[in-house]
């Protein structure tokens, strides 16, 4: 296996780091096939029911996609590529049954913030910086940037950050609504593994739905509504719910 992305497990969490520091853990083909398969292994581990990613140093979450590996690319070359990795990374993430955290430690640039938005909840550190600097380079966000960036911020503000490439750093990206939490560089691990400690203890059955429920509210193709109401009712038919529901009744924590 490449030694691209790295995985520590511990506590149920898997902690899943982008290594290509002397890059500043840019996103090529070799990474973005590492990550599909170790996701997709970590997806089907009952061991696991949070997942972090993260780059690795202190300088980068990742500082965009590996350009010197596209840049001779055809147009249908490049569609091929934005293609698979929207799949088989940047979608999967979006879809992932268990709640993915981004740990955001430096600069998250173009494929890197469009990675970080991918994931359920962004903690960065203060002294992230984040942009789509695509158009610089004559082109534009290819892995579902200008997609999600609006519907996290707003179509205005998305605009003027993909038309300008312009960096902001982590305040802002706060103001905005782009991430969820900032916190110190030397808390952000810290501060993550509280997140998750959170997340740990409700049912995941109801965060996987929750996850999909949500999800739908943005997928023209279905009604979020009818989707709620189908995950909601199936709920009721999940080891979780007796477990939530009969703790809550006894006046007890419930054992998820």
């Amino acid at each position: 296996m490449s030694n691209t992305v790295l995985i520590t497990l511990s506590d149920r969490v898997a902690w899943v780091r982008i290594n290509r520091p002397e890059k500043l853990n840019a996103l090529n083909s070799e990474v973005l096939l590492a990550l599909h398969t170790e996701l997709d292994q970590l997806q089907n581990n009952e061991a696991v029911r949070v997942v972090v990613l993260m780059g690795s140093g202190d300088k980068a979450f990742v500082a965009g996609a590996d350009i010197s590996e596209f840049a001779h690319f055809s147009p249908d070359q490049a569609r091929e590529l934005v293609h698979e990795g929207q799949e088989k990374v940047f979608d999967f993430i979006q879809n992932f049954k268990k709640p993915v955290i981004a740990a955001i430690n430096g600069f998250a640039l173009g494929g890197g913030l469009e990675l970080a938005m991918a994931c359920h909840i962004r903690i960065a550190s203060d002294q992230a910086k984040m942009a789509l600097p695509e158009v610089s380079l004559g082109v534009i966000p290819g892995y579902g940037g200008t997609q999600r960036l609006p519907q996290l911020v707003g179509k205005g503000r998305a605009l003027e950050m993909i038309l300008t490439g312009a960096m902001i750093d982590a305040q802002k990206a706060l103001e905005i609504g782009l991430v969820n939490q900032v916190v110190a560089p030397e808390a952000l691990l810290t501060e993550v593994a509280k997140m998750a400690s959170k997340l740990l203890k409700n049912a995941p059955a109801a965060q996987a739905a929750a996850i999909q429920a949500v999800e739908a509210a943005f997928d023209n193709s279905q009604s979020g509504y009818d989707v709620e109401k189908d995950l909601f009712s199936a709920c009721f038919d999940t080891e979780d719910f007796v477990e939530g529901t009969q703790a809550f009744l006894n006046k007890r924590k419930a054992n998820f």
